[in-house]
Parts: C-alpha cells; structure tokens; sequence
C-alpha cells in the first residue's frame, strides 16, 4: 500500500508536526508532500522522510514571510 503524508508547510516543530512525526514513524516508506520545508527546522524522523514540496520552496522570502504567500498556495 503507498501512503502519501500532506502538511502545509513544514517551518518548526509545534502541534501539527508533532502528530506528523508519529505518523513518519508508522509509514517510514511514505512520502511527504508540503508547500515549503526549511531544512534542519524539523525532527529527524521528518527530515529523514522524502519530501517533495511546490514551487513556492523556490521562491524569494520563503524561510521568514512564507505566509505572504497563502494567496499563492491553492495553485501550489
């Protein structure tokens, strides 16, 4: 069975990627996809896991006013 793991974006360990982590322990094959990931932000159980982010990862400002870009995320 693939299993696909989807979170909006992955900048710092707080609630949500808390429950993220255990669900990357119970799929470690998994594959996660997120709008933008900085590196080095998450646990090892994350970054350990493929992640595949949108084009937003690509763009000016993403590590500290990502959120200036939530009328670009539906298209992302």
């Amino acid at each position: 069975m693939k299993v696909a793991l989807v979170h909006d974006w992955l900048t710092g360990m707080r609630g949500g990627e808390k429950i993220l982590e255990v669900f990357c322990e119970l799929f470690p094959d998994a594959t996660i996809f997120a709008t933008i990931h900085n590196e080095g932000m998450m646990s090892p159980a994350i970054e350990r896991m493929k992640i595949k982010t949108s084009f937003i990862q690509h763009l000016r400002l993403k590590i500290t006013k990502y959120r200036h870009y939530l009328p670009f995320m539906p298209a992302a």
